[in-house]
């Protein structure tokens, strides 16, 4: 058995940047076992698979880290529709995915893509020691869903923190994010850094999933519905959200980096 398989730079200004994923279209799905064989062998932040709804002009979507089944994954999202429009013909303006986390929709805009996600307001949370250990620096807040997010006095604080991966996992939350407003005058209204050890990433290059909470987040801390985010990795990722009610437009582009072919034993 021979499955395609691409390797998508998202949310990336140009190539080697942004967040790398896999993504493996399917004509119908595998065992649990040999996807979560694909995504360890590919050893990427995330291996999107997706397969045709029957009956429907629809796709059901799936994301695993090296080591888990995760419910929402932004980029890897992004890399699953850049493969469907631009290398497998798809023609239409709008692809429609099942998943975890319900109905994902996603646009051609441009150059970009725009992902239409569900939108996490967090509640606060009490800041503790662990979070001061696990950033090296004291949060002024702490608010949580699916993820933490600690939120530093500013953009430089995040760029220069160097976290305690261990005491990051004590954390015990999917993500963890830190994050700033950008400097005054600067090209960007928020920067963060997202902390995944459980998903086998130590530091996450572009998480788009995160600015499902980021998003209603910042938009009510500073009064404005679009927000210019920077995501301050290495390989570093920009991305343009958009707070729309219950639910958070995400754009970005992508970029190709390879083509090739897996091959599976036929009992697989």
């Amino acid at each position: 058995m021979r499955l395609p398989l691409y390797q998508i730079d998202a949310f990336a200004d140009a190539p080697f940047t942004g967040n790398p994923a896999a993504v493996v279209p399917l004509e119908s799905w595998l065992p649990d076992a040999t996807l979560l064989a694909i995504a360890a062998e590919n050893n990427l932040p995330e291996t999107a698979f997706f397969a045709p709804l029957p009956g429907d002009d629809g796709f059901h979507l799936r994301w695993f880290t090296p080591t888990f089944e995760i419910d929402l994954c932004g980029h890897a999202t992004l890399a699953a529709a850049w493969t469907l429009f631009h290398e497998l013909g798809f023609a239409g303006p709008r692809l429609r995915f099942t998943s975890q986390s319900g109905p994902l929709f996603v646009e051609r805009e441009g150059d970009s893509i725009v992902l239409d996600f569900p939108s996490w307001p967090p509640r606060r949370v009490e800041v503790t020691p662990l979070m001061e250990r696990a950033f090296g620096a004291r949060p002024l807040e702490a608010w949580a869903a699916r993820d933490l997010l600690c939120v530093f006095p500013d953009e430089d604080v995040v760029r220069a923190m160097r976290p305690d991966p261990a005491a990051i996992r004590g954390l015990d939350h999917v993500c963890v994010i830190a994050s700033a407003r950008g400097r005054a005058g600067g090209e960007f209204d928020i920067v963060s850094r997202v902390f995944c050890p459980e998903a086998g990433m130590p530091e996450d290059p572009v998480t788009g999933s995160a600015h499902s909470l980021l998003t209603p987040f910042w938009a009510a801390r500073l009064g404005k519905s679009e927000l210019r985010c920077r995501q301050a990795s290495a390989r570093g990722g920009r991305l343009l959200c958009r707070l729309d009610g219950d639910r958070v437009r995400i754009a970005g582009r992508a970029w190709l980096f390879l083509r090739g072919e897996i091959e599976l034993e036929t009992s697989a």
